[in-house]
């Protein structure tokens, strides 16, 4: 398999849980905070341990918003291998 570097959209510590499950960060640590919206999928993590992640919500919290996600299953390297199987040259 080759090893990739991914680009984050959203810094975090994916082991950081609420009790409900999900994870979170701060929006301030977006690299792009239009793509901060819930429902979206984005990266999250480092760039050692990045993840698909989908936005649940948004909350503001003193200066900053806090960003509510949860990691989508499996590693992010298989989705990216599903996606360039199933690519259709225009």
């Amino acid at each position: 398999m080759i090893e990739h570097i991914w680009k984050v959209d959203l810094e975090a510590d994916l082991n950081a849980r609420e009790a409900d499950g999900y994870c979170w960060s701060a929006l301030s640590d977006a690299s792009d905070p239009t793509l901060i919206q819930p429902g979206a999928v984005v990266v999250a993590g480092d760039s050692d341990s990045p993840a698909l992640v989908e936005i649940i919500d948004l909350s503001p919290i003193g200066n900053d918003v806090m960003v509510r996600f949860r990691i989508l299953p499996g590693f992010i390297e298989d989705y990216a291998a599903s996606l360039d199987r199933s690519r259709i040259p225009a």
